[in-house]
């Protein structure tokens, strides 16, 4: 039997280049070696396409995999735009298409979606570069008329790249400059304190169309202010899995994970963050291509139930395959 050629698409033009050349060298590494063959395919940080070392085109991708797993992250690679491209070349690809891809990663449009299906969602601002001519005195204005603390986050883009935490008003400002760094568009969301929480969605696993993993608690390290790039992978934060949430709300939130996973037209896996604070639960975001690395969150769920990395992206594969 002709073992099936998967490329392995990592790297990218966004600022998780580093996470995504780490979760796709995972995923080379676990996949299964009797079925598959794997097929490194590094897009550089220019966008060029290098295909195990060799410089080639995407246009041509067809000519060296039968299948792309794709381990992009961020711009890019979640935003429906690489997705476009794969689907330009007849490529069968691991994750969401273009528009679901688009929707989630959109933390503003993909708020819309959880509270038009009745989920909580923390007020939020959108503040556009256009608008600001004086970032202090635009701040200053700021400070004044809204409550604090605020998060301040870009309104694409993962791994809490370009986050800041504003508890005062010089701090606000750093922050606005930080995620103009990053985006034309960002977001000033209301800081709900509470419990960090987690849940995977996978599609047609153990009989369910939709299958909810079990949540994950996150406890990021006292000196940090919320699950920042440096709790999520420099291995100061706490993951508990299983949690020790009461059996019903947990039941809730993976609920809940399912729900805006079928919401946005979601495919094969994908993860939910959420804040467990006021008595409520309020969604934060989606991630449609989670990260897979060894200290990512995903992973730390599949091993709860049982399912190991190789059997897991065998899984995906199997299912780009199937359309």
């Amino acid at each position: 039997m002709t073992a099936i050629r998967v490329g392995v698409l990592r790297g990218g033009v966004s600022n998780e280049y580093d996470v995504s050349l780490k979760t796709g060298g995972n995923v080379l590494n676990v996949l299964p070696k009797n079925k598959y063959k794997g097929i490194d395919v590094l897009m550089e940080k220019d966008g060029t396409i290098v295909v195990n070392g060799i410089t080639s085109k995407f246009s041509d991708l067809s000519k060296h995999v039968d299948v792309v797993f794709n381990a992009l992250h961020g711009e890019f690679g979640e935003d429906g735009r690489v997705q476009q491209l794969l689907e330009s070349t007849g490529i069968p690809y691991t994750g969401s298409s273009a528009m679901p891809s688009s929707l989630g990663m959109n933390k503003v449009i993909s708020k819309e979606f959880a509270e038009r299906a009745g989920m909580n969602v923390p007020k939020h601002i959108l503040i556009k570069r256009e608008e600001v001519s004086d970032i202090p005195e635009f701040s200053l204005g700021l400070f004044k008329s809204i409550s604090q603390p605020r998060i301040i986050k870009p309104i694409f883009g993962g791994s809490s790249v370009g986050m800041t935490f504003a508890s005062n008003l010089e701090k606000l400002k750093e922050g606005i400059e930080e995620g103009f760094k990053h985006e034309d568009v960002i977001m000033l969301e209301e800081h709900i304190l509470g419990k960090e929480v987690t849940c995977g969605v996978i599609d047609n696993f153990r009989g369910q169309k939709s299958y909810a993993l079990p949540v994950v608690e996150i406890q990021p390290p006292k000196e940090n202010s919320f699950f920042d790039y440096d709790a999520k992978y420099s291995g100061k934060s706490r993951e508990i899995c299983p949690s020790y949430l009461p059996a019903e709300l947990k039941k809730k939130i993976e609920e809940m994970a399912v729900l805006i996973h079928e919401q946005l037209g979601l495919r094969h896996y994908s993860r939910s963050d959420f804040i467990i604070g006021r008595n409520k639960v309020y969604f934060i975001e989606v991630n449609t291509l989670p990260g897979l690395t060894e200290e990512s969150l995903l992973p730390k769920s599949l091993e709860v139930i049982g399912l190991n990395m190789p059997d897991f992206v065998d899984h995906v594969i199997r299912l780009a395959l199937l359309k």
